[in-house]
């Protein structure tokens, strides 16, 4: 029998770039495997006329209300119009607030966008952000000892994305490719400063990542070694007895998202510290 989704209209109204609701829609929707929601993000609400507009939309396309807005005349207005359309509605950050504010014994400024500060931590972020793109794929190894992070691993075991991802964090982070018979950049094994990470996944899951990569390359591209399981194989050997050689931790990145893979990579710098 057809595997048939049921879609609903899920609205995330918010005052700031709308991330936060974004992260919490999705991490609620996902635990509806049955159901498939289609977005409704309205980012930098902060006036009547602006919100007016969103919630017409709202009222052509009733579903799930979600929304960070600080201003409570504006929720309040969220709250009347949702109960008179008919459709269920939740401020994502109001119960987290009354809590910080009961534990803490001090109202919050109600701030919108104050986690988007231009402080020391965000051009920290720019920071690492750009010593990652210049230092991807092996590139400037001279300067690895500056960097928090390096990762290491055969060809398409995101390598790049995990490396971006983590600088977003404010992780300065390079990535090597692992090739046998190509010598890891002195710069690397004469590092003192970073955690280094080697990345790894299954051969059935490298060679259908490779085989999807090859694509759209020219007809005289000939791929047979890159996407061969047994050559993969023995690449994954070498790349596991290099990593063991030098006492780096290894991650299976092959049933991970690139979230859980940076979530790792933070755990374990504290802990090799």
């Amino acid at each position: 029998m057809e595997n048939r989704k049921n879609y609903f209209h899920l609205h995330l109204v918010s005052d700031s770039t709308g991330e936060t609701l974004i992260a919490a829609g999705r991490a609620a929707a996902a635990q509806f495997q049955s159901s498939h929601a289609l977005e409704h993000v309205y980012p930098l609400i902060r006036n009547r006329k602006q919100l007016m507009q969103v919630l017409e939309a709202i009222d052509g396309a009733p579903g799930i209300v979600l929304y960070t807005i600080v201003d409570r005349e504006l929720a309040d207005v969220i709250n009347q119009r949702c109960r008179e359309i008919g459709v269920p509605c939740v401020s994502v950050l109001d119960p987290i607030i009354d809590l910080f504010q009961s534990y803490l014994g001090s109202p919050s400024r109600r701030r919108s966008g104050a986690q988007h500060v231009m402080d020391a931590e965000y051009f920290a972020r720019i920071e690492a952000l750009n010593f990652t793109m210049d230092h991807d794929d092996g590139q400037m190894p001279a300067d690895f000892d500056e960097a928090d992070v390096v990762l290491v691993g055969v060809s398409r075991t995101s390598k790049t994305p995990t490396s971006i991802y983590l600088a977003n964090r404010g992780i300065k982070t390079a990535n090597i490719p692992i090739v046998p018979g190509v010598p890891l950049p002195d710069g690397l094994l004469s590092a003192t400063k970073p955690l280094v990470v080697g990345l790894i996944a299954t051969a059935d899951r490298i060679a259908q990542v490779r085989q999807h990569r090859l694509l759209g390359t020219t007809q005289s591209f000939h791929g047979e070694d890159y996407t061969d399981r047994a050559s993969i194989a023995e690449e994954l050997k070498y790349a596991r007895s290099l990593c063991a050689r030098n006492n780096w931790p290894m991650i299976d990145v092959t049933r991970r998202s690139i979230e859980e893979t940076a979530a790792a990579i933070v755990a374990l710098r504290p802990r090799l510290r």
